[in-house]
């Protein structure tokens, strides 16, 4: 069997019964959804018309969420089904990510990921969806697809159907007919101020406890204000939005961002002194503590994303019950062995055995470099994000990796017994650092992107909502001003260019884990 839905948009009224029969089924909290109904409007008046769109899982075929769960708590089924154990989920999120459809949730009672199962618990039995059975107008359709004797393979056969975002790749199993490229395409409507839920622009659901106050500091809630004082002229538009599902908000937030960075400090500490050791003397003391400020940077990472989960105290079934096709388990395995690798080289650099030390290096660097490139690889199976699927985001992890050791060992330089051999080094290295980190930067942003989701994203970095942030924090505090201060020769002013490039690294990946966030996928 291999089931799958069709929405008849010539039938659909927009009535909603099918959200309804849906929360009712699955007991939905206020907020999130497993189906809704989107609307839009097209033409001006008083030439206007309004589509009606479901929206809801498609039951991909090569459905991306399944391979990104690290615990396989979500699952396919033999006969199709995309079904979610939430005895599994230890609420990382990547699932949502993933998904390039905004199917899946974080439910906020439970703090684990949820999404349409087809009613697998009805189908099992023999009837159908509850979305099905209540709706009045007979527009949602659903069956086993390769039964030729069943009505949605009949239509199927018969109709012409158009499905949600088919240059992803997934084999949606959820079809539309007379489906409106205006109303299936996410960005062909902007995010407005004046329709349906369109007030909890900052999310809910999963952060509805911070609603109030997410939406008081918003920007939206500011331009709001200003209307109440300034008489603006109606705007006619060819299609916008008039009635949409709550925004989810960033669901990886500034914990994801933290981690990226302190996981980028632990694997270029340990690297730098053992590649530099090629070229100059490097003090024993100098590679100790690098070792040991890569310790603890990598425990503070394992905080932060233990942090990060809906259910921190699940987190142990990434290493029990992994899904080795997701790179969340792999990256989970990687960081424990560099942990091991590093506690074996702090451990005989105090003994009598140092000798042992080269032979445990090469290891520890290879694990450091994939410490901090995995998240690359992980942000590469979130296919809902197009901008993270930039071949570049490895290179740019390893530049910033090393940026971060030389910002480390920089500032502590005060303290630290080296020559000046050592000194000279950790500068020229530095500045061929940011060099090279300007120019891939440079590359990466003027380079012309295939997707429009992935070119809107270089447009918020550049010109828009995170533009100061990327322009003033990112190049300027981050990479010009350290540039500048390593032609002073000042000790004092390394160090402040260390923390600059520190500062600078945190803006990097606080704008590049959030901005492809803000591109709604439905």
């Amino acid at each position: 069997m291999n089931f799958g839905f069709i929405i008849d948009n010539r039938k659909c009224i927009g009535c909603h019964a099918c959200t309804v029969a849906c929360k009712s089924e699955h007991q939905i909290p206020v907020g999130v959804n497993r189906t809704w109904v989107k609307y839009i409007e097209k033409g001006e008046f008083p030439d206007t018309r309004r589509l009606f769109s479901v929206m809801r899982c498609n039951h991909c075929a090569d459905a991306p969420c399944v391979e990104i769960c690290p615990v396989t708590a979500l699952y396919t089924r033999s006969d199709g089904i995309v079904d979610f154990d939430n005895r599994r989920c230890i609420g990382c999120k990547a699932c949502t990510q993933a998904c390039p459809y905004d199917a899946l949730y974080m439910h906020p009672d439970e703090h684990t990921a949820a999404k349409c199962n087809y009613c697998s618990h009805r189908t099992d039995i023999g009837l159908e969806p509850a979305c099905v059975v209540v709706c009045p107008e007979h527009a949602i359709v659903s069956g086993d697809m390769d039964n030729p004797n069943t009505e949605i393979s009949r239509l199927l056969a018969r109709e012409t159907v158009s499905v949600r975002k088919q240059e992803k790749g997934t084999n949606p199993k959820l079809f539309y007919i007379d489906g409106d490229r205006i109303s299936l395409n996410p960005t062909a409507t902007e995010i407005e101020d004046n329709y349906m839920w369109s007030s909890q622009a900052t999310g809910v659901g999963h952060f509805a406890k911070y609603a109030e106050e997410r939406i008081a500091k918003s920007p939206l809630q500011e331009e709001i204000k200003k209307q109440n004082f300034v008489q603006i002229e109606p705007r006619q538009k060819k299609a916008r939005r008039v009635y949409d599902a709550p925004n989810k908000g960033v669901l990886w937030g500034w914990e994801v961002s933290a981690y990226i960075l302190t996981k980028a400090i632990s694997a270029g500490a340990f690297i730098l002194p053992v590649l530099m050791s090629f070229f100059i003397f490097v003090p024993p003391e100098v590679k100790q503590l690098g070792a040991v400020i890569s310790f603890i940077f990598l425990a503070v990472t394992g905080v932060l994303l233990i942090m990060d989960l809906g259910r921190p105290d699940r987190f142990l079934n990434v290493l029990l019950r992994p899904q080795w096709k997701s790179w969340l388990s792999r990256g989970a395995y990687i960081i424990t062995a560099y942990g091991a690798i590093l506690t074996a080289w702090i451990a005989f650099s105090f003994t009598k055995y140092e000798k042992v030390l080269q032979y445990l290096e090469p290891v520890g660097v290879i694990l450091a470099l994939l410490t901090a490139v995995y998240t690359a690889f992980l942000f590469a199976q979130a296919k809902g994000r197009d901008f993270w699927q930039s071949p570049m985001l490895g290179l740019h992890m390893i530049i910033h990796a090393i940026m971060a050791g030389l910002a480390i060992f920089l500032v502590g330089l005060p303290i630290l017994e080296v020559n000046m051999g050592f000194r000279m080094a950790l500068i020229f290295f530095s500045m061929a650092a940011l060099a090279i980190h300007l120019i891939t930067l440079a590359i990466e942003l003027t380079t012309t992107h295939t997707t429009e989701d992935a070119h809107k994203t270089v447009q918020m970095i550049t010109k828009g909502e995170f533009a100061r942030k990327f322009w003033l924090g990112m190049i300027v505090v981050g990479n010009i001003l350290p540039l500048l201060l390593f032609f002073t020769g000042q000790v004092w002013l390394f160090v402040l260019a260390g923390v600059l490039v520190l500062v600078g690294l945190w803006f990097a990946e606080d704008i590049w884990v959030k901005a492809p966030q803000r591109i709604p996928l439905s």
